[in-house]
């Protein structure tokens, strides 16, 4: 009995960000995009979210095809006649990565926009009007290093990717495999439990303790739904380290 799991994960904030998120990752030129790396990677976390059986949006597919579509386009030879208007002088075809470029960047503005808001918000939540007052004695004993950065449901993606291509290399060439169900809501409790009984800190791929494929998916979704519900926290040193999560319990 296969049992489909449906979850909406409101840190999908959709495909321009997603986009942006690769940018970023792979260190690309936002005014030079490598159309086939960057649909290659976008499809990459496509076929990881439907695996997951996350819900995906319609959105992320039409931008999906939109990237197939440029690629193709920009695959095509140019005809003769094309390149015979542009040796006299006519106004070469405008790049079909042009669109996509325009619209990355405007997201862009209103992301860091909305980001800077955001930081105002929070320096002004600590405005008193009352005198100050010493709050040495509550204050969280510093961690030692930079501040952590904050993780994003794509690097929980990133990182669920790596751990199944380690899995999968690790994994004997002949097995048998106990198919067992196990409700989410059940393996949340377990994770919890865990964090209950040993409080440290625990590397991401601590908690994926089996090799069945069934498990990992339903341990990746209870993680999920631990941070929305604000159960559990996740902290990364810097950019591309491991990922630790603490629970706050």
């Amino acid at each position: 009995m296969n049992v489909q799991y449906k979850v909406k994960i409101d840190a999908f904030e959709g495909p321009l960000d997603l986009l942006l998120h690769l940018i970023n990752t792979l260190e690309i030129d936002i005014y030079d995009i490598p159309v086939a790396e960057i649909t290659e990677q976008y499809m990459l976390y496509i076929h990881t979210m439907k695996e997951l059986q996350l819900d995906v949006a319609s959105e992320y597919l039409v931008m999906a095809a939109t990237l197939l579509s440029i690629k193709s386009g920009m695959l095509l030879p140019k005809h003769e006649e094309e390149l015979e208007e542009d040796d006299f002088g006519f106004e070469p075809e405008e790049d079909p990565r042009d669109e996509l470029m325009r619209r990355l960047i405007e997201y862009r503005k209103y992301k860091e926009a909305a980001d800077d808001l955001r930081h105002m918000e929070e320096e002004r939540s600590k405005v008193f009007t009352k005198p100050p007052s010493d709050l040495s004695a509550y204050a969280a004993e510093p961690a030692a290093g930079s501040d952590p950065v904050n993780v994003t449901i794509y690097d929980m993606l990133g990182a669920f990717q790596k751990m199944m291509r380690r899995k999968k290399l690790q994994k004997p060439l002949q097995t048998k495999i106990a198919r067992q169900e196990i409700p989410i809501e059940k393996r949340m409790d377990e994770i919890l439990d865990e964090f209950r009984r040993n409080p440290r800190r625990r590397k991401f791929t601590e908690l994926f303790p089996s090799d069945q494929k069934d498990h990992l998916v339903v341990t990746f979704l209870a993680i999920l739904e631990l941070m929305k519900n604000n159960s559990i926290m996740i902290e990364q040193e810097e950019n591309f380290s491991d990922i630790y999560i603490l629970g706050r319990v």
